[in-house]
Protein backbone atom coordinates (compact mmCIF):
# COMPACT_ATOMS: atom_id res chain seq x y z
CA UNK A 1 0.00 0.00 0.00
CA UNK A 2 0.93 3.68 -0.65
CA UNK A 3 1.96 6.33 1.09
CA UNK A 4 -0.95 8.54 -0.40
CA UNK A 5 -3.57 5.36 0.42
CA UNK A 6 -2.29 4.52 3.38
CA UNK A 7 -2.92 8.75 4.40
CA UNK A 8 -6.42 9.03 2.81
CA UNK A 9 -7.63 5.51 4.74
CA UNK A 10 -7.16 6.78 8.04
CA UNK A 11 -10.08 8.02 9.53
CA UNK A 12 -9.35 11.58 10.48
CA UNK A 13 -8.28 12.35 6.70
CA UNK A 14 -11.38 11.03 5.36
CA UNK A 15 -13.17 13.51 8.09
CA UNK A 16 -11.20 16.34 6.75
CA UNK A 17 -11.56 15.70 2.80
CA UNK A 18 -15.84 15.79 3.69
CA UNK A 19 -16.24 11.90 2.61
CA UNK A 20 -17.12 11.48 6.29
CA UNK A 21 -18.64 14.31 8.40
CA UNK A 22 -20.64 12.58 11.20
CA UNK A 23 -17.35 10.82 12.09
CA UNK A 24 -18.88 6.83 11.22
CA UNK A 25 -14.93 6.41 10.01
CA UNK A 26 -13.91 6.62 14.19
CA UNK A 27 -16.70 4.20 15.40
CA UNK A 28 -16.10 0.79 16.28
CA UNK A 29 -17.80 -2.20 16.98
CA UNK A 30 -17.45 -1.23 20.67
CA UNK A 31 -18.47 2.47 20.33
CA UNK A 32 -21.73 1.34 18.32
CA UNK A 33 -22.71 -0.30 21.81
CA UNK A 34 -22.30 2.52 24.04
CA UNK A 35 -24.60 5.17 25.37
CA UNK A 36 -24.41 7.91 27.40
CA UNK A 37 -24.70 7.54 31.47
CA UNK A 38 -27.12 10.53 31.45
CA UNK A 39 -29.48 8.17 29.51
CA UNK A 40 -29.23 5.34 31.88
CA UNK A 41 -29.83 6.66 34.89
CA UNK A 42 -33.30 6.13 36.73
CA UNK A 43 -33.06 9.19 38.90
CA UNK A 44 -31.88 12.59 38.13
CA UNK A 45 -31.58 14.98 41.01
CA UNK A 46 -30.45 19.19 41.14
CA UNK A 47 -27.58 19.99 43.30
CA UNK A 48 -25.01 22.83 43.84
CA UNK A 49 -21.12 22.35 43.28
CA UNK A 50 -19.29 22.01 47.08
CA UNK A 51 -15.96 23.52 45.64
CA UNK A 52 -16.45 26.99 45.72
CA UNK A 53 -18.22 30.08 46.07
CA UNK A 54 -19.61 30.34 42.66
CA UNK A 55 -22.14 27.94 43.25
CA UNK A 56 -22.81 26.37 40.37
CA UNK A 57 -25.70 24.17 39.36
CA UNK A 58 -25.96 20.38 38.87
CA UNK A 59 -27.30 17.35 38.03
CA UNK A 60 -26.46 14.09 39.42
CA UNK A 61 -27.76 11.12 37.40
CA UNK A 62 -27.83 8.10 39.56
CA UNK A 63 -28.72 4.31 38.92
CA UNK A 64 -29.25 1.69 41.63
CA UNK A 65 -28.67 4.44 43.88
CA UNK A 66 -25.08 5.14 42.29
CA UNK A 67 -24.19 8.12 40.70
CA UNK A 68 -22.97 7.38 37.25
CA UNK A 69 -22.53 11.06 36.14
CA UNK A 70 -22.38 14.94 36.92
CA UNK A 71 -23.19 17.63 34.65
CA UNK A 72 -24.23 21.22 34.67
CA UNK A 73 -27.15 22.33 35.26
CA UNK A 74 -28.66 24.35 32.38
CA UNK A 75 -31.50 25.84 34.50
CA UNK A 76 -29.08 27.12 36.51
CA UNK A 77 -29.13 31.50 36.72
CA UNK A 78 -25.34 31.16 38.04
CA UNK A 79 -23.57 28.76 35.54
CA UNK A 80 -26.31 28.24 33.03
CA UNK A 81 -24.89 24.83 32.38
CA UNK A 82 -21.32 25.12 32.48
CA UNK A 83 -18.76 23.63 35.21
CA UNK A 84 -15.46 24.18 35.69
CA UNK A 85 -12.98 20.79 36.01
CA UNK A 86 -13.27 20.57 39.29
CA UNK A 87 -17.10 20.58 39.01
CA UNK A 88 -17.00 18.59 36.37
CA UNK A 89 -15.27 15.96 37.94
CA UNK A 90 -17.45 15.91 40.86
CA UNK A 91 -18.69 12.37 39.90
CA UNK A 92 -15.07 11.28 40.74
CA UNK A 93 -15.20 12.66 44.05
CA UNK A 94 -18.36 10.53 44.65
CA UNK A 95 -17.17 7.44 43.55
CA UNK A 96 -13.45 7.44 44.66
CA UNK A 97 -12.77 4.17 45.79
CA UNK A 98 -10.65 6.62 48.31
CA UNK A 99 -13.30 8.33 49.65
CA UNK A 100 -13.90 8.49 53.06
CA UNK A 101 -17.74 7.00 54.05
CA UNK A 102 -17.17 6.86 58.12
CA UNK A 103 -16.03 9.18 61.16
CA UNK A 104 -12.89 8.78 61.73
CA UNK A 105 -10.82 10.04 65.03
CA UNK A 106 -7.28 10.33 66.31
CA UNK A 107 -6.83 10.37 69.93
CA UNK A 108 -4.23 12.60 70.87
CA UNK A 109 -0.29 11.74 71.02
CA UNK A 110 -1.37 8.55 68.86
CA UNK A 111 -0.49 7.66 65.28
CA UNK A 112 -3.27 5.08 64.86
CA UNK A 113 -7.28 6.38 63.37
CA UNK A 114 -10.13 4.79 64.88
CA UNK A 115 -13.43 4.30 63.35
CA UNK A 116 -16.37 6.02 65.61
CA UNK A 117 -20.15 5.45 65.80
CA UNK A 118 -21.77 9.12 64.05
CA UNK A 119 -23.60 9.10 67.12
CA UNK A 120 -20.17 9.14 69.55
CA UNK A 121 -18.74 11.30 67.16
CA UNK A 122 -21.26 14.40 67.53
CA UNK A 123 -21.73 13.68 71.44
CA UNK A 124 -17.74 13.90 71.86
CA UNK A 125 -18.23 17.46 69.85
CA UNK A 126 -21.02 18.62 71.84
CA UNK A 127 -18.98 17.66 74.84
CA UNK A 128 -16.01 19.93 73.77
CA UNK A 129 -17.98 22.86 72.95
CA UNK A 130 -19.84 23.01 76.20
CA UNK A 131 -16.79 22.58 78.11
CA UNK A 132 -14.84 25.29 75.87
CA UNK A 133 -17.70 27.74 76.50
CA UNK A 134 -17.99 26.92 80.39
CA UNK A 135 -13.93 27.44 80.23
CA UNK A 136 -14.44 30.63 78.45
CA UNK A 137 -17.50 32.45 79.33
CA UNK A 138 -17.26 36.37 79.83
CA UNK A 139 -20.37 37.48 81.64
CA UNK A 140 -18.75 40.84 82.60
CA UNK A 141 -15.73 43.35 81.55
CA UNK A 142 -13.38 43.31 83.76
CA UNK A 143 -14.17 46.23 85.40
CA UNK A 144 -17.64 44.61 85.72
CA UNK A 145 -19.51 47.39 84.57
CA UNK A 146 -20.56 45.94 81.17
CA UNK A 147 -22.14 42.69 80.41
CA UNK A 148 -20.80 40.65 77.96
CA UNK A 149 -22.08 37.06 78.00
CA UNK A 150 -19.81 35.88 75.10
CA UNK A 151 -17.24 33.32 74.70
CA UNK A 152 -13.92 33.72 72.26
CA UNK A 153 -13.25 29.78 72.94
CA UNK A 154 -14.81 29.34 69.68
CA UNK A 155 -15.45 31.00 66.63
CA UNK A 156 -17.24 29.51 63.10
CA UNK A 157 -16.69 30.10 59.35
CA UNK A 158 -19.26 29.14 57.02
CA UNK A 159 -19.26 27.29 53.92
CA UNK A 160 -20.10 28.98 50.64
CA UNK A 161 -21.86 26.17 49.05
CA UNK A 162 -24.61 26.66 52.13
CA UNK A 163 -27.80 28.23 51.41
CA UNK A 164 -29.24 31.47 53.18
CA UNK A 165 -31.29 28.99 55.39
CA UNK A 166 -28.62 27.06 56.82
CA UNK A 167 -26.38 30.53 56.93
CA UNK A 168 -29.24 32.00 59.08
CA UNK A 169 -29.59 28.60 61.63
CA UNK A 170 -25.96 28.38 61.84
CA UNK A 171 -25.80 32.47 63.23
CA UNK A 172 -28.43 31.67 65.45
CA UNK A 173 -26.87 28.32 67.08
CA UNK A 174 -23.50 30.77 67.76
CA UNK A 175 -25.34 33.60 68.63
CA UNK A 176 -26.80 31.79 71.11
CA UNK A 177 -23.65 30.07 72.44
CA UNK A 178 -22.31 32.82 73.10
CA UNK A 179 -19.88 32.69 69.69
CA UNK A 180 -19.44 36.68 68.48
CA UNK A 181 -16.75 35.60 65.80
CA UNK A 182 -19.26 34.73 63.13
CA UNK A 183 -18.41 34.37 59.69
CA UNK A 184 -19.31 33.23 56.50
CA UNK A 185 -16.27 31.96 53.28
CA UNK A 186 -18.91 33.91 50.57
CA UNK A 187 -17.97 36.98 52.29
CA UNK A 188 -14.25 36.92 51.86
Amino acid sequence: MGVRKLIASWPVARQLRGDDPRGAAAKSAHTEHLAPRTETADRVVGSICPYCAVGCGQLVYAKNGKVTQIEGDPASPVSRGRLCPKGAACEQLVNSATRETKVKYRRPRTTRWEELSLDQAMDMIADRVIATRDATWEQMDDKQELTLRRTLGFAHLGGATLDNEENYLLKKLYTALGAIQIENQARI
